[in-house]
């Protein structure tokens, strides 16, 4: 048993060490000791509550089987997960902290003696108030990453599934549980209790329906920040700090994070948070255009146009990320600086599926972080080099981004790699990116398609480099 003062200070502890994490996190150099930071943090939170219990009695014994089962079924799970399923697992992690979310607020609702929040039927406003929130929050969460996750695991299609009169039926659900958390908090009946849930559930599934594929990085970081702020919610409940100030910290920087991306998308924020409220039914226009011609070529005629540049721009994305090709993609910059070849990496804000998922595949291979650069840092430099490497991007690297009102990319900055000398495209096939959008830097007359497996064809170009 440990004192209350104790848990105190160790959780003020953890919740330093959150923050630190943060900062960490915030840049790749110090990514690693970030990580480092978040996880210390975590071993103290989780010890010091599972030392607060009380008494070591059966309910210590059930606590600490639950804390192996369900830390060995994520250590395995993580181990296991390659990086381009990282996004699916993300959100499925984060359905978790909502239905977790919602249980604690069910066993509190229905036991608020064990919680000291009073008794069944008159627990205190406020524990009341902060524990319906936190349950529809969460229930919001659960419901709206199991959509995220069908839709980017393939299951569900990642076209926007929309129908008549949703912005209005979703507008209604919202109020009503903003009216139904009032009336629970006056009557505390047991039927509105489950009431509220079921209809967080509902308002979950259809706020995440309607937004497409394009999006999605985004709608990952938004539940993300759902999940925090559910987090926060039970963690008032609990009387627990370090939920509090974990829920706080998840919750805020993943909404700084939605907003970031919204902006670097040219998104409206809340028309995402909202379900794409707002957002019109429009197809793309190069969509539906004929099949065109498109110039392909080989490891060899990739190598030649390369050994023969001053300068190169890779620019990678989610298919580099399915066949691992990192490695790979570092063996052949090297074989190009020695030839004095100045080589730049371009990332997109959403290149991958995820934030950070093309900074973190380069940081595995090494990559010096100094010749990584953003968008915003790297779009100029297209037009003054001689060779754009696209090496499994598609939908950050489409024009119609810029000149096809109708496509539903429209407005969002994309890397401008049309304007190089030469675009060497790697792809398996001209099948479309997770827009679902024809794209058509593969029909530019200074872009020559590599067809094949982005590893094997890097390997093959380093060979003949």
């Amino acid at each position: 048993m440990i004192s209350a003062n104790l848990s105190a200070i160790f959780y003020l502890i953890s919740g330093v060490l959150f923050i630190l994490a943060l900062r960490g996190l915030s840049s790749p150099e110090t990514s690693r000791q970030g990580n480092f930071f978040g996880i210390l943090g975590m071993i103290i939170a989780i010890t010091v509550t599972f030392l607060s219990i009380g008494n070591f009695s059966t309910g210590f014994i059930f606590v600490f089987i639950f804390i192996l089962l369900g830390g060995s079924i994520g250590a395995f799970i993580a181990y296991r997960i390659p990086m381009t399923a990282m996004p699916e697992l993300v959100a499925g992690f984060h359905s978790l902290v909502g239905l977790a979310a919602v249980f604690v607020a069910i066993s509190a609702f229905l036991n608020p003696e064990a919680f000291n929040l009073g008794t069944k039927g008159n627990i205190k406003l406020g524990s009341l108030i902060e524990m319906s929130i936190g349950a529809a929050v969460g229930a919001i969460t659960f419901s709206g990453s199991i959509i995220a996750f069908l839709k980017l695991q393939g299951i569900m299609s990642g076209s926007p599934i929309v129908f008549k009169g949703q912005h209005p039926l979703n507008a209604m659900i919202l109020i009503s549980i903003v009216v139904l958390i009032y009336l629970l908090c006056a009557s505390q009946s047991s039927n509105l209790f489950w009431i509220l849930l079921t209809v967080s559930f509902l308002i979950g599934f259809l706020l995440i329906i309607p937004i497409g594929g394009a999006d999605m990085p985004v709608v990952i970081s938004m539940l993300n920040s759902y999940s925090g702020w559910a987090a926060a919610g039970i963690g008032f409940t609990l009387e627990n700090t370090a939920l509090i100030i974990t829920g706080a910290l998840v919750g805020s920087s993943g909404a700084i994070l939605s907003y970031i991306m919204c902006k670097g998308m040219n998104r409206s924020f809340f028309n995402v948070i909202l379900g794409g409220f707002g957002a019109t039914d429009s197809g793309s226009g190069s969509a539906n255009k004929e099949q065109r011609p498109v110039k392909s070529g080989n490891a060899d005629d990739a190598a030649f146009l390369m050994k023969n540049a001053s300068s190169v721009i890779i620019v990678p994305g989610y298919g580099m990320a399915v066949a691992q090709a990192q490695h790979a993609l570092r063996e052949m910059v090297d074989t190009l600086k020695k030839n004095d070849i100045k080589v730049s990496y371009a990332i997109h804000p959403v290149a991958g599926r995820m934030p950070g998922h093309m900074n973190v595949l380069l940081a595995e291979a090494n990559v010096p972080y100094d010749e990584v650069f953003e968008l915003e840092e790297i779009n100029n430099d297209f037009a003054n080099a001689d060779v754009a490497f696209v090496i499994g991007a598609n939908d950050v690297t489409n024009p119609v981004a810029k000149t096809d009102p109708q496509s539903p990319i429209y407005g969002m900055p994309v890397l401008d790699v049309e304007k190089c000398k030469s675009v060497l495209f790697v792809k398996r096939s001209l099948s479309p990116g997770y827009a679902g959008i024809d794209n058509d830097l593969f029909y530019k007359e200074n872009t020559l398609m590599l067809f094949a497996d982005a590893k094997k064809m890097t390997e093959d170009i380093t060979k003949n480099l």
